[in-house]
């Protein structure tokens, strides 16, 4: 706000980088999550009578859990967006 942001700007830059982040979080666990799947068949693939042997994960499940994933990013974004339009510039300034 010090630089001539209004309080909402400030909201909308801070939500976004909140989704950014959650989306590449979310990203990385996917891919990590495929990762381990793919070494636990590999490494399950000899053993007949393993109970887990091949466990896959459906790929509704894997969106269904981003979207909510997302949706919970935006919502609580809202805090610290709330806090950051809050605070007086000089305030802020002085902190730094």
């Amino acid at each position: 706000r010090a630089i001539g942001a209004t309080p909402g700007e400030i909201r909308v830059q801070i939500i976004l980088e909140m989704v950014f982040l959650t989306i590449l979080a979310g990203l990385i666990g996917i891919i990590v999550g495929s990762m381990l799947l793919f070494l636990i068949n590999v490494g399950t693939a000899s053993l007949e009578d393993f109970p887990f042997a091949n466990p896959t994960v459906p790929l509704m499940i894997v969106f269904g859990a981003f979207s909510i994933m997302i949706t919970l990013g935006i919502l609580i974004g809202f805090i610290p967006a709330e806090r950051a339009v809050s605070i007086k510039p000089i305030d802020a300034l002085r902190d730094e």
